[in-house]
């Protein structure tokens, strides 16, 4: 599915805040991002996170939080305060590594009572308004996209069945059933930090909740493309360049 049908067949509708972890060092990038942090990279003619702005602008995005760290300030002289009728806030991570967890716990109050939680280096075609209506409905303190994987893309971490939604996640210890991945976006409320208040990674985060029990699981259908390695980097480019790559 191209990004031009699936923002077509969008259902419109005002989404929850994003938060954009977008502070990583990209050192597998080598070069690339000696001068340049990664979610500004030029990727097919654009700086990388104008693509996944202008897909969730079409689900009715209108506020996204940008958590920046390395070379912070050229990533905000770029993307500017608006993007698509999209509101850009900047949040500067402190000195250290703060964690993905970490990151967005300063920023809680920039968000609402429940926000979507995305990669900055990942482009991910889904439908933004079914995953939030997908939390609302679960009941749970979050929900995880996940991608059937087999090993395919990186090690599995979680186990899913779609037809009940049940989720089990745990990426530090990973059992032999599991046979799906987190997909890389996903649904959090400021309770679902709070369960777990000495966890500076994300994946920590969900893996408490998914020991809890609340932690819901949305399918996505479509492979993600992201940028952290020059060969991903070259694959996302020439995806959204409208080139041909595997599926």
């Amino acid at each position: 599915m191209s990004a031009k049908s699936l923002a077509q067949g969008a259902r419109f509708s005002v989404l929850p805040p994003v938060c954009i972890l977008a502070g990583g060092l990209g050192t597998r990038l080598g070069a690339a991002v000696a001068d340049t942090p990664k979610p500004i990279l030029p990727v097919a003619g654009e700086p990388f996170l104008v693509h996944p702005l202008r897909l969730m602008a079409s689900f009715g995005l209108r506020r996204a939080v940008i958590c920046v760290g390395y070379l912070g300030e050229k990533v905000e002289a770029t993307l500017g305060r608006e993007r698509f009728g999209v509101e850009l806030l900047y949040a500067y991570d402190p000195p250290g590594l703060a964690g993905t967890a970490g990151a967005i716990r300063p920023v809680l109050d920039l968000l609402d009572e429940r926000f979507l939680v995305l990669y900055g280096d990942t482009y991910l075609r889904i439908d933004y308004g079914a995953v939030d209506r997908a939390h609302a409905a679960s009941g749970q303190m979050a929900l995880m996209t996940v991608l059937r994987n087999g090993g395919r893309w990186d090690a599995s971490n979680a186990s899913f069945d779609p037809a009940s939604g049940a989720l089990s996640y745990d990426k530090r210890a990973p059992t032999p059933d599991m046979s799906w991945i987190d997909y890389g976006l996903g649904v959090l409320t400021p309770q679902a930090l709070a369960a777990a208040p000495q966890a500076d990674d994300l994946a920590d985060v969900y893996a408490e909740l998914s020991r809890r029990g609340e932690l819901a699981g949305y399918e996505a259908t479509e492979r993600f493309y992201e940028i952290g390695t020059p060969e991903t980097l070259a694959e996302a480019d020439a995806f959204l360049a409208g080139g041909v790559v595997r599926s």
